[in-house]
C-alpha cells in the first residue's frame, strides 16, 4: 500500500465496505507516519478490517537480506523484492566536518530499477543489463527499510543507485508525489536530488512534473567523441540534444545543476576536457561534482593519479566554476559512486 495516495486508501477502504472517513486518516497515519510493518499493529482498526486488509495488500514490498559496513560508517543495504530479484541501496553519512553545527547528517541513496539498460562503462550496475524497473511501492519501500536499519530517518535522497531514474518515470512520479506530499512522508524537494544519464523524454517529463527537486547529471565527456565511448547513451541524446534539455530544465528550477564527472585516467582528464567543460558548466550556470573513478572487476578503466585530479579540478576553480573534488564513501564494500550490483555479498 506504499503506494497509495489518500484518496486511493480511501477507495480501497470502500472496496472493503468501510466508507467512515476518520478510517482513511488512521490508516494513512500507521502506514505513512508510524511505519507500521503489519496491519495487526494498527489496533484502532476493527480485527476483521485488518484481516481483510492483509488478505488484499502488502505494508513492505522489499526485505534487507544483506549488510555490509565500510570503515567510514557507510551502510550498503542488499534488498530482496517479493519476486526474488535483489536491488541495493547504500546509507552514507555525512564525513567530519561536512555538516557546520550539525552532529550528523545521513544520506540514502535509492535505486530505481533492477540492473540497468544504458551500459555506462564505468558503471557495475549494467554489467548485466536490466531486468526490470521498480514499482512505486518498492522505490519508497527502500525509505522504510532504510530507516529500519538506521533507527532514524534520512535527511537527504539522492535517486544515485541502480537504473536510470528517468527510464522509470512512470513510477518515480508519483513515488517523488508521495514522498513530498505533507500527509505522507513529507520530505522537503530541496532534499532530494534526481541523476540522470541524459535521458532526455524523461527529463522533460520531470520538468513538467512541476516537481521542485534537485538534478544532477552524469556527464563524463565534455565532447560528443568522449563521452559516447564511456555513455552509449550520448549516441542516442547527444550533447547537442541534453544541453538544450537542461536548459528547459533550468527556467522550471530554481535549483542548480550538478555536473557529475568520473575523471578515468587517459580517458576523460586531459586539461582539453576541462576547459570544455567548463564552458558548458557556463553556459548552463552548473556545479561539478569531480569524482575518481572507483575500480570495478571486469571493467577496463583505470583511476588517475591524485595529481592529475587536483589538476583538472584546479583548472575548473580557475574558471570560476563551482567545483568540488568528491573522494568515494564505501570503495571498501563495493558501495561507492558506480559500483552497485544486485548480487549477493
Amino acid at each position: 500500500m506504499l503506494s497509495f495516495s489518500q484518496e486511493q486508501l480511501a477507495s480501497a477502504l470502500a472496496e472493503l465496505g468501510e466508507t467512515k472517513a476518520y478510517r482513511v486518516t488512521q490508516l494513512a497515519d500507521w502506514i505513512w507516519k508510524k511505519g507500521a510493518d503489519d496491519f495487526e499493529q494498527m489496533t484502532n482498526l476493527p480485527p476483521a478490517l485488518r484481516r481483510e486488509l492483509a488478505a488484499r495488500y502488502t505494508l513492505r514490498p522489499l526485505s534487507v537480506v544483506e549488510r555490509r559496513t565500510s570503515a567510514g560508517g557507510t551502510r550498503k543495504l542488499l534488498c530482496r523484492l517479493q519476486d526474488g530479484e535483489l536491488v541495493e541501496m547504500v546509507l552514507i553519512p555525512a564525513a567530519p566536518g561536512e555538516t557546520g553545527t550539525r552532529s550528523r547528517r545521513l544520506t540514502l541513496c535509492i535505486s530505481s530499477q533492477v540492473g540497468c539498460a544504458f551500459g555506462c562503462k564505468f558503471c557495475a550496475s549494467g554489467l548485466l543489463g536490466l531486468k526490470r524497473s521498480l514499482d512505486t511501492s518498492e522505490i519508497i519501500g527502500q525509505i522504510f527499510a532504510a530507516r529500519r536499519e538506521a533507527g532514524e530517518s534520512m535527511d537527504n535522497l539522492v535517486f544515485m543507485g541502480m537504473g536510470e531514474p528517468l527510464a522509470n518515470v512512470d513510477n518515480l512520479l508519483p513515488a517523488l508525489r508521495l514522498i513530498t506530499d505533507a500527509r505522507h512522508l513529507g520530505i522537503s524537494p530541496r532534499h532530494i536530488t534526481i541523476s540522470t544519464s541524459g535521458n532526455v523524454p524523461g527529463l522533460k517529463r520531470l520538468a513538467q512534473s512541476g516537481l521542485p527537486v534537485r538534478l544532477a547529471v552524469s556527464l563524463h565527456g565534455a565532447t560528443d567523441d568522449v563521452r559516447s565511448r564511456i555513455m552509449p547513451v550520448n549516441k542516442r541524446w547527444p550533447l547537442g540534444e541534453l544541453l538544450p534539455a537542461l536548459k528547459e530544465w533550468q527556467a522550471c528550477s530554481k535549483h542548480m545543476i550538478t555536473l557529475e564527472y568520473i575523471l578515468i585516467a587517459g580517458v576523460n582528464d586531459m586539461p582539453t576536457q576541462a576547459d570544455l567543460l567548463a564552458d558548458i558548466a557556463q553556459r548552463l550556470r552548473a556545479k561539478v561534482n569531480l569524482i575518481p573513478y572507483n575500480p570495478v572487476p571486469g571493467l577496463e578503466w583505470r583511476r588517475p593519479t591524485e595529481s592529475a585530479c587536483h589538476a583538472f579540478w584546479k583548472a575548473l576553480l580557475a574558471r570560476h566554476i563551482p567545483t568540488t573534488l568528491r573522494y568515494e564513501k564505501g570503495a571498501d564494500i563495493d558501495a561507492a559512486c558506480g559500483q552497485l550490483r544486485r548480487r549477493m555479498m
